[in-house]
């Protein structure tokens, strides 16, 4: 490619970079001088984090103690940080709960759905292509509750619908390749069929609009540290849809989710609302990290980050149209925006090695063994210069490793 081409596209970059109306957001994460595009494994710390975390551990924990539980507001903690990802997930308040990490709350809901879907339904139908802890644990829900696992492409859930389909669990953006899923068609294919219908949202919330309550989804679940920010580990989410919450049984009914948890009483009595998905008591200093990493969100609107998010994407590719060879690589991503994600992944021969070589030479993204090249664009810090430099730095450190 001529230097005059590569020069069009840096200045391509750095004009839609100035015309980003997200732009500013960068500035309020902690960002070195490489290219981060790890953001779906892990989101990049908010630099007021820190800060306020230390207030959690030296007043909240150190001074107040046990008062904070009541006074700093520990114990609703659950609740109310539910309702600030709530507007991203597109659902209206009371109906998240966070707490717990993204396999428990699977289970929690896998189980909860068969209950919910009666007597007679003895199939839950799971994405054959899903991240492989959704398919362990609703494989144990199966054993427990006597139901019988059939996996299925996302695009086969409609024809393996039937009158013995008791719940539905598919990840709404497949993590290998970033293909972004029909969750309106197919939750309402689901409910056509008398099931209930179960999202992981762990790659496409804060990526995209997700529209839970538009499209009557019954339950989703998802994490909190990749376009959310909330730190390595930080809690997952659980949403029960308001009009499943009276009828919600969860199989782990702790004493967080007791209609009165300070009662200590025997037998359990369910709390009223989305309450009932709390187990035990809550990880509050990863609790409060969350909330105060989801302060970059305030006045974000997320049609905004898509919008940004297929730009990046779509720019990138065409980059790397530009820069790499031919056959060197092939996009496994949808081109149809329709069906994308916020990630690109790259089929790539000696995939571990390329990976290795773009991390020392500062761009960073991550490997899906044994050929797939992961790049995540997070559109509250990651730019238009980023996309062109590491498609540029892709295509040096590809003639520096052999093909085949």
């Amino acid at each position: 490619m001529s230097e005059t081409s590569r020069d069009a596209l840096r200045e391509r970059a750095s004009k839609l970079d100035a015309a980003d109306p997200l732009a500013p957001q960068r500035g309020l994460f902690a960002l070195d001088d490489g290219v981060y595009l790890d953001g779906n494994s892990l989101g990049a710390l908010p630099v007021h984090v820190p800060a306020r975390v230390q207030d959690v551990l030296t007043r909240q924990w150190g001074e107040l103690r046990i008062r904070s539980w009541d006074e700093s507001g520990w114990w609703t903690a659950p609740e109310r940080i539910g309702d600030r990802i709530a507007p991203l997930v597109g659902a209206s308040a009371g109906q998240i709960v966070v707490g717990d990490s993204t396999s428990v709350n699977v289970f929690k809901a896998v189980v909860a759905a068969t209950r919910l879907a009666g007597e007679g339904r003895d199939e839950i139908l799971v994405d054959a292509t899903t991240f492989p802890t959704d398919g362990y644990i609703a494989a144990s829900a199966a054993r427990l509750t006597g139901h019988r696992i059939v996996p299925v492409a996302p695009d086969g859930v409609p024809a393996a619908l039937g009158p013995r389909t008791a719940a539905v669990l598919l990840n709404q953006v497949d993590f290998r390749t970033g293909r972004l899923h029909d969750l309106p068609g197919l939750t309402a294919a689901v409910h056509a069929a008398g099931a209930i219908a179960v999202w992981d949202l762990c790659h496409s919330a804060g990526a995209l609009p997700v529209g839970l309550d538009e499209h009557g989804v019954d339950l989703a679940v998802g994490c909190t540290y990749k376009y959310l920010n909330g730190g390595p580990g930080s809690p997952a989410y659980l949403y029960v849809a308001e009009r499943h919450q009276a009828a919600f049984d969860s199989p782990l009914p702790g004493w967080n989710s007791h209609a009165d948890p300070f009662g200590m009483t025997p037998d359990y009595a369910p709390a009223d609302g989305s309450v009932r998905g709390r187990v035990g008591t809550p990880d509050i200093v990863s609790m409060l990290t969350l909330e105060a990493a989801l302060d970059v969100w305030d006045g974000v609107s997320v049609d905004a980050v898509r919008d940004k998010s297929l730009a990046l994407t779509d720019f990138f590719l065409e980059c790397v149209e530009a820069y790499v060879p031919a056959g060197r690589v092939t996009s496994l991503t949808p081109a149809a925006h329709a069906e994308r994600g916020s990630q690109v992944a790259l089929r790539c021969d000696d995939a571990e090695r390329v990976m290795r070589r773009l991390i020392e030479r500062g761009v960073v993204g991550d490997l899906r063994r044994p050929d797939v090249l992961r790049f995540g664009f997070t559109p509250l810090y990651v730019g238009f210069a980023d996309a062109e430099r590491a498609a540029r730095v892709l295509a040096e450190v590809l003639d520096e490793v052999p093909a085949g």
